[in-house]
């Protein structure tokens, strides 16, 4: 699992895995390895999803598969845009009576 942006987490990511699924979970640099031979890669998915959600990171973090790992991605901020909507006039109503 590569964690790009979520170094700040990785302790607390790693121990919650650790808890949940009862394996062998190291850390090494910016990524985290889990050891486990009967877990997929999509139920690791979730898990990290949970973390994610839990820890309230799902609106800076989104979480993907990739060539058989997990890959924790910072999303991008959009940005701003200068121009503000024109006010649009009220409609008037006129009756031909």
């Amino acid at each position: 699992m590569e964690l790009a942006d979520l170094a700040e987490q990785r302790e607390a990511l790693s121990s919650f895995l650790r808890k949940t699924l009862k394996v062998d979970v190291t850390s090494d640099g910016k990524n985290v390895l889990v050891d486990s031979q009967e877990l997929s890669p999509e139920d690791l998915k979730k898990l990290v999803n949970k973390f994610i959600y839990h820890h309230h990171l799902n609106n800076k973090y989104w979480v993907a598969l990739e060539s058989g790992g997990v890959r924790i991605s910072k999303l991008e901020e959009m940005k701003k845009n200068g121009k503000q909507k024109k006010a649009v006039p009220p409609s008037t109503i006129k009756h031909g009576w």
